[in-house]
């Protein structure tokens, strides 16, 4: 049973308190960085081991790191005076990458053992763990009707392998860290991030960002086909950025949920094939579907209960998939044009 911890409040955050954002070269991690910038905040120290014309957001102002906090040394440097950190490093990808690169996933588990020490030994207020709805129980998404995933469905422990694993362990690292050393730890299990300045084209894309593309792509080619992975049936629901990003900041903010799971995503529940239905609609064309069936599909169905979050925050992640797909079409479809032109692009 976890120890019980009298919480301290801490001092409010003064504008030109040192934030520090892991993986801030990737999609979650830039957009974090932008919409703390944009809160006025005046020191943030973005890191990430790409080099910097990898990034997918490069914020001015912010002092940008490219280390790998797979290494402890890295770690320690990157904590150095910090009042918050956020821990949103791992090598991960769409249902392609995390299925077929285990190993690489798994070993992402070095960065959050070494980070939440760090953070420990220097002195960091609050500090926070990017989970995943791949820490549930796989035996409870065999279904595309799947119910939604509540935060106790992750035990019994049986969550995907490798990076879902990856992911549960890393939260008890949080969670012990809390109850025996005091550290203000918090914890969001994200149910599919999509949105503008992600990860698009390469192999590493989710589904959202994997359809626009492909439309994308099939009106260029003139060749009004598209291809999906799996049989279509397979279900999911899909959070915009911008409310993954205020969702990080409120459950950081919260006592009431240090040490503790919490969903982070919409409870809109979609099929693959209406996923694809709506972007078509966004493109105007309507394209001859061709179903891939010993593709990577992940499990059959995932949604988020969001009545933990409702309960303790007053909120839950509310933009609509067609509202966030037409940003996310349209910035696509930028980048997709860039690239023809033969300008550079992150994909």
């Amino acid at each position: 049973m976890q120890n019980k911890r009298l919480v301290e409040k801490d001092a409010p955050m003064r504008k030109d308190d040192l934030i520090v954002i892991t993986g801030a070269g990737g999609f979650i991690g830039g957009n974090l960085a932008q919409y703390f910038a944009k809160k006025g905040f005046t020191r943030i120290r973005a890191v990430d081991r790409k080099p910097l014309y990898d990034w997918y957001l490069r914020v001015p102002g912010t002092e940008t790191m490219c280390l790998d906090v797979s290494e402890e040394a890295n770690c320690r440097r990157v904590c150095e005076g910090a009042a918050e950190v956020y821990n949103l490093a791992a090598d991960m990808g769409g249902m392609g990458f995390i299925e077929r690169f285990r190993v690489e996933c798994l070993r992402s588990i070095l960065i959050n053992t070494h980070m939440v020490e760090a953070a420990y030994r220097a002195g960091v207020r609050r500090y926070f763990f990017s989970s995943s709805a791949c820490a549930y129980n796989i035996e409870l998404q065999q279904d595309p009707a799947v119910r939604a995933l509540k935060e106790s469905d992750a035990y019994p422990a049986m969550p995907e392998r490798g990076y879902g694993w990856e992911k549960l362990v890393s939260e008890i690292f949080c969670q012990e860290y809390w109850a025996e050393r005091g550290l203000k730890t918090f914890i969001a299990r994200f149910h599919n991030v999509y949105g503008p300045h992600g990860t698009w084209d390469g192999g590493r894309e989710k589904a959202p960002a994997a359809i626009c593309r492909k439309v994308i792509d099939a009106i260029d080619r003139k060749d009004l086909r598209i291809k999906i992975w799996g049989d279509g049936t397979q279900t999911r629901s899909f959070m915009y950025i911008d409310d993954c990003v205020k969702g990080i900041d409120r459950i950081t903010h919260t006592d009431d949920l240090i040490a503790t799971p919490i969903n982070l995503g919409s409870t809109e529940l979609v099929s693959i094939n209406d996923l694809v239905s709506k972007v078509e609609k966004i493109a105007g064309v309507k394209l001859q579907r061709e179903y891939q069936l010993d593709a990577p599909r992940g499990v059959a169905g995932r949604n988020s209960d969001n009545t933990f979050i409702k309960q303790v925050l007053g909120w839950e992640p509310d933009t609509s998939l067609s509202k966030g797909l037409a940003s996310t079409y349209k910035w696509i479809g930028q980048q997709y044009g860039a690239r023809k032109q033969g300008r550079r692009v992150v994909e």
